[in-house]
């Protein structure tokens, strides 16, 4: 139902799509109904079958649940997903301190820009960049951010970037998670829309990308502090311009709110957001 494909969902249950089609027939003849209708390379849901789904669907998330907790209880494992740059710049340096310090638990992390759906991917752990609202889950904020400008001081001096307006001659380092160059430029310099919109780009999606990017001199990046401290304390890049502009996004740890967390994985939280509080000087709150 959730995938539209007796294929998809055989890889994922790792049998054959046979085995899925045959349990699906059974079904559908013990209960009376059809629950998709078979189309080539595609089953699509009938309207008995969805409301189906919708009645048995919180059911079968807590024998999801109930297992889960089960395997891990024995194991102590913990899972946990953030966004790749976060990873990268903050977590990947200060990995090993969790370890060391609590060396019964397997972690297991994995990166994505995508919003994990606890409902369906294994994660216990999330580090998610938004506005921290989100009723079904519970939410503590790690970083609030804003939007800094940053470059490679080679670059800032050949271009005399000295003042925003100064980033017409510049070429701008754009990527998906802080997509917010003409808003800045509104807020803190002199130029006009065509202005703005003749200064020449370069597009990415990914921050790591960016802000390597700027460290090799190919433009001027606008991301976020937490990202760059490795690379502003080493002087591969400055700030040629103190002004952030506050965003409301920023990144918040968040699991369920619903059932109780495994010791293992309260050990986490609680290491997560003592050290994010221990770096407090790198928030953007202001």
């Amino acid at each position: 139902m959730r995938l539209g494909s007796f294929t998809l969902a055989a890889e994922e249950l790792s049998v054959t799509p046979g085995a899925v089609g045959q349990q699906i027939q059974k079904l559908e003849e013990w209960l009376g109904i059809a629950l998709f209708v078979r189309q080539i390379r595609q089953v699509t849901p009938t309207a008995e079958g969805r409301a189906y789904c919708a009645q048995i669907q919180p059911a079968l998330a807590r024998i999801v649940e109930a297992s889960r907790r089960v395997r891990e209880a024995r194991n102590n494992g913990v899972r946990l997903s953030m966004p790749p740059s976060f990873a990268a710049k903050w977590f990947a340096p200060r990995m090993t301190d969790f370890l060391v310090a609590h060396p019964g638990i397997a972690l297991n992390l994995s990166t994505s820009t995508s919003f994990v759906d606890f409902e369906f991917d294994a994660v216990d752990l999330a580090v998610r960049y938004f506005n921290g609202i989100d009723a079904a889950l519970s939410v503590d904020l790690l970083y609030a951010d804003a939007a800094h400008i940053y470059c490679s001081p080679a670059y800032a001096k050949r271009l005399k970037l000295k003042h925003p307006d100064d980033l017409q001659r510049a070429t701008l380092l754009h990527n998906t998670l802080h997509p917010h160059w003409d808003t800045w430029l509104r807020t803190f310099s002199k130029l006009g829309e065509a202005q703005i919109g003749s200064i020449a780009g370069l597009h990415v999606d990914q921050s790591l990308i960016a802000i390597e990017a700027a460290v090799r001199g190919q433009g001027v990046v606008l991301t976020s502090s937490l990202l760059t401290q490795a690379e502003v304390a080493s002087g591969a890049l400055i700030e040629p311009f103190e002004l952030a502009l506050p965003l409301s996004s920023g990144y918040y740890l968040v699991h369920p709110r619903s059932g109780e967390l495994q010791a293992g994985t309260q050990m986490l939280k609680a290491w997560l957001l003592e050290t994010c509080a221990n770096t407090g000087k790198f928030h953007d709150a202001e």
